[in-house]
């Protein structure tokens, strides 16, 4: 039996929750805009400020979205089971209608919206990137969409992904592949690749995704925006709760603020999610102001060499760290003193177990396995190969890992790593065969920077570090201590407070101005 959480409209008193993006209004656009542009180019906490003190309408917010989606969308296949316009229209009508009558759903009333495509939502096609879901339609909504829908959001479609969110590059055979928002030769990256190219494109206020294996971190770094995982539990899911899972579901965001406020309306406890924390998500909607002078970091680099990188990303890194040293942090680097490579090992043993649960049935169906990509196969086989004990002594391996990375945090609040071993490469590519001159063993080992924060549970906020000379974008993970998820974006609005790298750097493509002395000194 469907468990139905669905409550009407509350007064609209809590206007302060609203307008944390002072100084931005709809009047006074500079010379040359397009009313439709100055609406997409408003942070998501403006932009639900403006439609609550209804300067814009739902409507006219709808419109422009659905402009700048008819004028980029097909240039790079971010979104996904595109809605009917009129549909859309008349939804954001009814949230006016809503307005009139002093009432709100919440900070997302009347927002245009995308889901990422391995989350059902009701009413829409949800592939999960896989043919064999093409016409799957679902008749409920998972746990956080619930909480996406009950905020206001009206979803315009989804985000485009992977199949079954395998691999770091947002490609399928259903819809095709996302582009890169600065260079639609590349790939986004995923599986959030969608969400983040349709963010940084302004084609959605705000994106949801989900991370296993980097799926939040790597496509915010590649398309130059912030991506959160935040700590297991911070948001409910579906699936089997008992187990231990590493996926999590997230905000991706073009400002802090926004992450903060989207994490504020997808997190909190479930009953359903016996897993789920209960700490109070308002907590996230408090003013994100921090002194960080004395505070401890350590970088974490390469891991003593340990771990390959392409040229220039881990320059781009050491660049910004002396962006917290200027706010007062005493940065170290530091090489943990564990076998790195038990901790990969563990991981794909893990991820091989909890993926082959899932995709095995359809493994075993004939007709339905070659329509599995060879990622799927190569994961359902691994899986199927693996006995208890062999289970037993990866949980056991990432129980080890966590108490060693819990003592390194006894001796610094954050960590700080880089989101990805290799700036975004050619979207014909399914994935890098080799980083640095070292040939990789599988279809995610040029993504094992993640995997050893995924095995901690730990927060984990990428921030953009800057463009190499080619101008394709990189980022960094601040990690912090356990359900410090607060802490992780207090430090990330401190360093993009000093570094402004999404308002000063939009993709070209996507219509915007770059702001000029929007930051401080970049590094």
């Amino acid at each position: 039996m469907k468990h139905d959480q669905s409550r009407g409209p509350v007064h609209i008193t809590r206007r302060d929750l609203f307008a944390t993006a002072a100084g931005l209004i709809v009047a006074g656009a500079a010379h040359g805009e397009t009313p439709s542009s100055r609406i997409v180019d408003m942070d998501a906490t403006a932009l639900s400020a403006a439609i609550h003190r209804r300067d814009l309408s739902c409507v006219e917010v709808m419109q422009a979205y659905l402009e700048q989606i008819a004028r980029l969308n097909s240039r790079v296949t971010a979104l996904v089971a595109l809605q009917e316009p009129e549909i859309l229209i008349a939804r954001a009508r009814a949230c006016d209608e809503q307005l009139a009558r002093n009432l709100s759903s919440g900070w997302m009333h009347g927002m245009p919206h995308a889901v990422k495509d391995l989350e059902p939502v009701r009413g829409i096609v949800s592939t999960s990137g896989s043919p064999i879901f093409r016409t799957f339609v679902p008749t409920e909504d998972s746990y956080p969409v619930e909480r996406l829908r009950k905020a206001g959001a009206i979803f315009v479609g989804k985000t485009n992904v992977p199949e079954f969110g395998l691999g770091s590059q947002s490609y399928n055979r259903v819809y095709g592949t996302t582009a890169n928002a600065y260079d639609l030769t590349k790939t986004a990256g995923g599986s959030s690749g969608g969400a983040a190219a349709a963010l940084a494109l302004h084609m959605v206020p705000v994106a949801d995704g989900s991370d296993y294996g980097g799926s939040l971190r790597n496509p915010a770094a590649f398309n130059n925006v912030f991506g959160f995982r935040p700590s297991i539990g911070r948001v409910a899911h579906g699936g089997d709760s008992f187990l231990p899972s590493m996926g999590v579901i997230g905000p991706v965001a073009r400002t802090v603020p926004d992450l903060a406020m989207l994490l504020s309306v997808m997190a909190g406890y479930d009953p359903r999610d016996p897993s789920s924390l209960g700490e109070d998500p308002a907590q996230f909607t408090r003013s994100l102001s921090r002194d960080f002078r004395g505070v401890r970091i350590a970088w974490l680099g390469d891991y003593g060499g340990y771990l390959p990188f392409e040229p220039g990303i881990l320059a781009l890194c050491r660049s910004a760290l002396g962006v917290f040293e200027r706010l007062g942090c005493d940065v170290d680097k530091v090489t943990p003193d564990y076998p790195m490579e038990e901790v990969w090992r563990d991981f794909v043993t893990l991820r091989a177990w909890q993926t082959s649960a899932g995709l095995a049935p359809l493994y075993r169906d004939p007709t339905k396995r070659m329509a599995l990509k060879p990622e799927a196969i190569w994961e359902v086989e691994h899986g199927l190969a693996l006995r208890g004990a062999d289970v037993a002594r990866a949980s056991e391996g990432r129980n080890r890992w966590y108490q060693a990375f819990l003592a390194l945090l006894a001796d610094y609040d954050f960590v700080l790593t880089p989101s990805a071993q290799v700036f975004p490469f050619n979207a014909d590519i399914h994935w890098p065969r080799e980083v640095a001159g070292r040939a990789m063993d599988s279809y995610h080992r040029w993504m094992e920077v993640v995997a050893p924060i995924t095995m901690t549970g730990c927060p984990a906020l990428n921030v953009p570090v800057g463009f190499n000379t080619a101008g394709l974008p990189m980022g960094m993970q601040i990690v912090g201590r356990p359900r410090a998820d607060f802490a992780c974006l207090q430090l990330a609005q401190a360093y993009d407070l000093e570094t402004g790298w999404v308002r000063r750097r939009p993709p070209p493509l996507s219509g915007m101005k770059a702001e000029i002395g929007g930051g401080h000194a970049l590094p």
